[in-house]
């Protein structure tokens, strides 16, 4: 797919987050070219007036230089609500560079999500920051599925970029999702990543908007076994299969000496202890529990 590829000024790329886990969100693009087909942020096209298909245009952000950054000091940036920070387009236009480079030595924390191992590039840069924590989301280890869903960096380089993160003592976590029930396979995940992460996200494919029939399609077409499973979950709102999954995956961590929660706590712990798994099936659950977790560190 050919992506349209825009330069645009802003007056600023930190905004007050809505988020319970950080406290400003930065994304130096708008749109993504890793076109994931599950991807809840392209709802921004509403909001963008694109017209191309979501994956289908990046727009690159220039704002100027950010004032009197150490007003920060204390304060979590989490980067990549809605675009990945590290897509393709960063290794030529550097903007995630450049507002790392910014904020360097302010006192602020960072948190970045990303699909891709561009992040090494900062390696360095992320390590001087406080209480840095780079993530990564891994769905699968199919690399047939994964080319299905999206086109961002092969699973063994994401794995591998993790490894090299958690081995400079930065905190990494491994993202499961969003879980396709009846395809990701969250033990033979965990058993990958377990090693290299300080804490495991676990959340469910929620489907909405506009790509809910994307995925029910593709689902049908390709999976056509499972698809009972999705009608009884997406059109009947059957929760039995994570209530399930949920029982699960709490003896298997359980098994494999893992501390199963409910609220991530992770920032607190010795960096060398297990990473906890922590259980984000229920999305009307992600907002009060994370919220709890955060006022409980804001209180230490």
């Amino acid at each position: 797919m050919e992506i349209i590829i825009r330069e645009t000024a802003v007056k600023g790329v930190l905004t007050r987050s809505n988020l319970p886990v950080a406290d400003y969100s930065v994304n130096p693009y708008v749109g993504c070219a890793h076109g994931c087909k599950y991807c809840y942020a392209s709802f921004m096209k509403r909001f963008t007036n694109h017209p191309e298909p979501w994956g289908g245009f990046v727009d690159v952000k220039h704002w100027p230089p950010i004032k009197n950054p150490a007003r920060y000091a204390g304060k979590e940036l989490f980067l990549g609500s809605v675009t990945d920070p590290y897509q393709p387009l960063e290794a030529r236009y550097g903007r995630t560079r450049a507002l790392l480079e910014q904020m360097r030595g302010s006192g602020c924390a960072v948190s970045i999500s990303t699909k891709s191992d561009l992040v090494l590039r900062d390696l360095d840069l992320i390590r001087t920051f406080p209480n840095a924590r780079v993530s990564w989301s891994i769905n699968t280890l199919d690399e047939g599925f994964r080319r299905d869903m999206d086109d961002a960096a092969p699973i063994a380089r994401r794995l591998e970029a993790m490894r090299a993160f958690h081995a400079a003592g930065v905190r990494t976590t491994c993202f499961i999702s969003p879980i396709f029930p009846g395809i990701t396979d969250v033990p033979a995940i965990i058993r990958r990543a377990k090693d290299h992460c300080n804490l495991i996200w676990l959340e469910n494919l929620n489907l909405r908007g506009g790509y809910k029939k994307t995925i029910l399609d593709y689902i049908a077409a390709r999976y056509s076994s499972i698809t009972p499973l999705y009608e009884a979950i997406y059109a009947r709102g059957d929760r039995g299969y994570w209530a399930a999954l949920d029982e699960e995956i709490r003896a298997f961590a359980a098994a494999e000496g893992l501390p199963y929660v409910r609220d991530d706590d992770s920032i607190r712990r010795p960096f060398t202890a297990p990473p906890l798994v922590v259980n984000y099936f229920f999305h009307e659950e992600i907002i009060p529990s994370a919220k709890r977790a955060k006022a409980r560190s804001a209180q230490r």
